[in-house]
């Protein structure tokens, strides 16, 4: 594909798309580095804006700016080498690879994939099944049609009788109420948000149909090029983040209150719940915060290319390193 190659020759502007969060220059011997989100600023991040708030990533000699994606996916700005890190996927980090985009995932923010297609309980949507004969509005990637398919194959469902639009950037809540009968959204924030508001929500979760679905997601990433020509500086934005990480995990409140100074136009009940909410999802079952399975990136790599995502088989070993994790 030409998509990748189009997208990294044009960038030139991540330099204006920083985010005001950032504090003054403190000092000549910080080294300025920037990590760019995948979505606007939410409890996915918090640790990330916990180490900047905390001085871990200035312990470690960064001064780490926080940028937003703009236009262009954090994927491509960190491709391209406008962006040191970022914040993407394991399925963006698969299609990157297999089109020889040297993208490497360095942490699981979240251990398991928490993400689901979700529907206001009158819907009756309850079962892939009952996708037949509703409206599903995504925001147009090939991924969920065949994400869809799978689902509703092993429940003897038909993918084209579901009516598919692209909702683009409208709210989840909105849409549901207008002409959208169900979506895909990560509990962990639209899921809570519902609770919050007295909605019930019928969730079909992707991993409880494959365990090939439960995928790393988000993830933060750099280039192969960094790990090559800096890894004492991937080192230290590792060793920063997953400090700041563990910060959430033992102390969700005061995170929680760390990303809502930071970013003040956020629901701050919303950003407390859905942190009490992810707390014990950071880590999980691992041994470490942010550490990878190679089984993981080789089910899910060969369930899209199975599925015609990809043109090729990922050679999941260069897809993501665990070795700047501390130990």
């Amino acid at each position: 594909m030409k998509k990748w190659l189009m997208v990294i020759l044009s960038i030139g502007l991540l330099a204006g798309c920083g985010s005001e969060n950032s504090k003054e220059d403190n000092s000549d011997s910080l080294e300025k580095v920037s990590v760019v989100l995948d979505w606007t600023p939410n409890t996915n991040h918090t640790g990330l804006y916990v180490a900047k708030e905390k001085g871990y990533f200035e312990e470690q000699g960064l001064d780490v700016e926080i940028v937003m994606p703009g236009e262009a996916g954090a994927d491509q700005i960190v491709a391209s080498g406008k962006s040191e890190f970022g914040v993407g996927y394991q399925e963006g980090v698969t299609q990157a690879r297999v089109q020889d985009v040297p993208l490497v995932s360095i942490a699981a923010v979240i251990q398991h994939n928490t993400s689901g297609f979700a529907s206001p309980e009158d819907k009756g949507i309850k079962t892939p099944k009952d996708f037949e004969g509703k409206t599903y509005g995504g925001f147009g990637s090939p991924v969920e049609k065949e994400i869809m398919s799978a689902l509703m194959k092993q429940d003897g469902a038909d993918i084209n009788k579901v009516n598919i639009v692209n909702m683009g950037d409208t709210d989840f809540f909105t849409a549901v109420k207008r002409d959208i009968d169900f979506a895909w959204i990560y509990y962990g924030w639209t899921g809570v948000e519902a609770e919050l508001r007295g909605e019930e929500l019928n969730m079909v979760y992707l991993t409880d149909y494959s365990d090939k679905l439960d995928y790393y997601t988000p993830v933060l990433t750099t280039s192969e090029k960094m790990i090559s020509d800096e890894p004492e500086k991937v080192e230290a934005f590792v060793a920063a983040a997953s400090k700041g990480y563990e910060f959430a995990i033992e102390n969700p409140e005061e995170a929680a209150d760390i990303l809502i100074k930071a970013e003040p136009d956020l629901d701050a009940e919303l950003v407390k719940k859905s942190q009490e909410w992810l707390t014990d999802k950071y880590q999980d079952d691992a041994p470490r915060w942010g550490e990878q399975k190679k089984e993981v990136w080789e089910n899910y790599g060969d369930w899209m290319y199975s599925n015609g995502l990809i043109e090729k088989k990922l050679n999941a070993e260069k897809a993501f390193t665990n070795e700047f994790l501390p130990e």
